[in-house]
């Protein structure tokens, strides 16, 4: 898994970033003439594409396995070591210890692996954010892939199976839980085969676009959870929150709509066959990929609802979550309410929306 990384061609000049429309229209124009160019197109090529190009060891597979497990455990360990007792210590409200454990994992692992790319783009030689075509410069069926970006794979892919594991069983269940599961799975395939075809360098770009988003929704979700510590009003935690929903907004387009697709996507529908005519899978990658900025769209007008209830009732709930079946607003992502109510006590027992026996507020299982 070690190797030199692809040296950008010398002579090449950095191109300017399109525009939307130069986009889609120059990547709808090549990629109508690359599908018009493949008569040979269909299950044979894949199958004879895929036999030729792809290459991936049973020992890198079962690293990526056990990388996975390693994940879940370390997140059941740090949750019962570290997380449960601390929102116990800040005495936060039942519901809001519940889903703390959560953020807190996701927080620390989007910020160590966010760091981590961001180390790669900007302080390695690598030119791949500056010079989006250069991520197929050179390329070759095979190739080595560099250590340092390895590493970055395996970190990310072992935790995308991780995920999905932890979305089923794991995590608060909401509204957009099954399309996580649908991305958790996407990003798992790009990453996997990207890997396999030694599309790595765009992989790392990829997930350097994307994490930071995470980072900033775990941050605000557990200042949400914390300016209600003790069934008070912490005044920090609420700046802090309001800070972090209107970073988040902002860098979410900048990101995932703005860069993601003026980079990316025109990298690999134009520039990949500039640089590799024959490039394998080329319509399988970049299908992909649309259907992540789709999903990058459909999370987006949540935030876009997220914004017109803070702009017209001045209050902040997670339009992901479902309401509680007493009618109370649902349960916190990113959220303002006016007081919350501890539910302790008189609260007693009642029916999540599963059937499972909940006391004081909190069920034992993930709720509907």
């Amino acid at each position: 898994m070690s190797g030199q990384s692809m040296d950008a061609a010398p002579a090449a000049e950095v191109e300017p970033m399109p525009g939307y429309l130069d986009l889609m229209s120059r990547a709808s124009t090549v990629m109508l003439g690359a599908w018009r160019d493949c008569s040979s197109c269909g299950l044979e090529l894949s199958k004879r594409t895929l036999l030729d190009n792809a290459y991936i060891t049973w020992t890198e597979i079962a690293l990526f396995l056990f990388s996975a497990f390693l994940w879940t455990q370390v997140r059941r360990g740090l949750t019962e070591s570290l997380f449960q007792p601390l929102a116990q210590w800040c005495r936060l409200l039942p519901k809001d210890a519940a889903k703390m454990p959560e953020s807190a994992w996701k927080l620390v692992f989007y910020t160590m692996s966010w760091s981590y790319s961001t180390y790669l783009l900007f302080f390695t030689s690598y030119s791949f954010f500056h010079d989006p075509p250069s991520v197929f410069y050179n390329w070759q069926s095979g190739m080595s892939v560099p250590a340092d970006i390895a590493i970055a794979y395996l970190i990310q892919g072992s935790f995308y199976g991780h995920s999905i594991y932890a979305t089923l069983y794991m995590d608060a269940w909401r509204k957009d839980s099954a399309v996580m599961v649908v991305h958790h799975i996407i990003t798992l395939a790009l990453i996997s085969f990207s890997y396999a075809f030694r599309y790595h360098n765009v992989g790392i770009l990829v997930l350097f676009l994307h994490d930071i988003n995470d980072i900033q929704l775990e941050f605000t979700k557990l200042n949400i959870y914390m300016k209600s510590r003790e069934g008070g009003y912490h005044l920090l935690n609420d700046v802090l929150s309001n800070m972090g929903s209107v970073s988040f907004s902002i860098t979410w387009f900048w990101f995932r709509l703005y860069w993601f697709p003026l980079k990316v996507l025109y990298a690999t529908c134009v520039s990949s066959l500039q640089s590799v005519p024959n490039i394998p899978f080329y319509f399988f990658f970049n299908t992909l990929l649309l259907a992540l900025l789709l999903m990058n769209i459909y999370w987006f007008l949540f935030i876009v609802v997220f914004v017109v209830k803070v702009l017209k009732v001045k209050e902040v709930n997670d339009v992901r979550e479902y309401e509680d079946e007493d009618g109370s607003k649902a349960a916190s992502g990113l959220h303002r309410e006016p007081q919350a109510e501890n539910n302790d006590g008189d609260a007693g027992h009642h029916i999540s929306a599963r059937g499972k026996p909940v006391q004081n507020g909190v069920t034992k299982e993930k709720h509907l």
